[in-house]
């Protein structure tokens, strides 16, 4: 993949799997896979949440113990060109993490780790959750790394003057499809900012069925492309020169409510 010419313009790839449960090797060659088959270069591939075992809480057998999916992001970013974004469930010094990396082509590598864990499958008995925003810097975009669960929680991704645009990797399931659809759009129009959302499809090792969906909104709420509930890619550009734009005609932001998180 020829590497690409990042100004104004950001090219991404989201990319919806059916995720191979608790198998990493399978994930790994799938996508590797698919970014060989994306028709045009891009700048950022973005993966769904646990995307080398599904949303398992078998932790003690699947987790990275190591840096096996970090060390694999870092060397496809490097042979590629690009970056690469996507969650993984990692063990670091005996606790467990659903954490977000964010990879570069040089081979630097950001991490946010989720902070809102699922109660419902009981994600917080199992990991251990972050505390920080992270903000990572590609071109010209700065973008805010947040993982599922954390969609439905617009104070902690509330803009502050410091992000161009959130991305939303996930494992959401079908039957809450209709709150995916409502809540991405809803965190772009309040933070008048792009919007990277990549859920997966196909059916996990629990029997839970998702319906993909993944999609890039734009900063007033508008879909600019979106996918079916079919594996499969979505290529599409975001431009900051339209999120500064709509700031400076429609400060919103300027009347946002104070606040501070505990």
């Amino acid at each position: 993949m020829k590497e690409t010419r990042i100004g104004s313009q950001l090219k991404i790839a989201l990319l919806q799997t059916d995720i191979v449960w608790e198998n990493k090797k399978a994930n790994f060659s799938f996508i590797g896979d698919a970014i060989d088959k994306l028709e045009e270069p891009v700048d950022l591939v973005v993966l769904p949440e646990t995307f080398t075992t599904g949303f398992s809480m078998n932790v003690a057998k699947i987790s990275d113990a190591g840096e096996e999916t970090l060390s694999w992001m870092k060397q496809l970013s490097i042979s590629k060109g690009i970056s690469i974004a996507g969650s993984a469930i990692i063990q670091e010094k005996g606790l467990f993490y659903n954490r977000h990396y964010f990879t570069d082509k040089d081979g630097a590598c950001s991490h946010y780790d989720k902070k809102h864990l699922f109660r419902i499958e009981q994600e917080q008995d199992y990991f251990t959750p972050g505390s920080q925003r992270i903000i990572v810097s590609l071109g010209a975009f700065r973008i805010l790394l947040q993982t599922c669960y954390d969609l439905r929680f617009p104070v902690f991704s509330r803009y502050k003057g410091d992000y161009d645009a959130i991305l939303y990797v996930a494992n959401w399931p079908a039957s809450r499809q209709h709150i995916w659809e409502t809540l991405i759009k809803a965190r772009a129009i309040e933070n008048q900012a792009y919007v990277m959302a990549v859920n997966r499809s196909g059916v996990d090792g629990d029997g839970l069925a998702y319906a993909g969906g993944s999609c890039l909104i734009e900063p007033q709420g508008k879909v600019k492309a979106i996918l079916d509930n079919a594996p499969g890619s979505l290529i599409s550009t975001m431009n900051i020169d339209e999120v500064k734009k709509l700031r400076e005609a429609f400060p919103v932001y300027e009347d946002a409510d104070r606040f501070s998180l505990d």
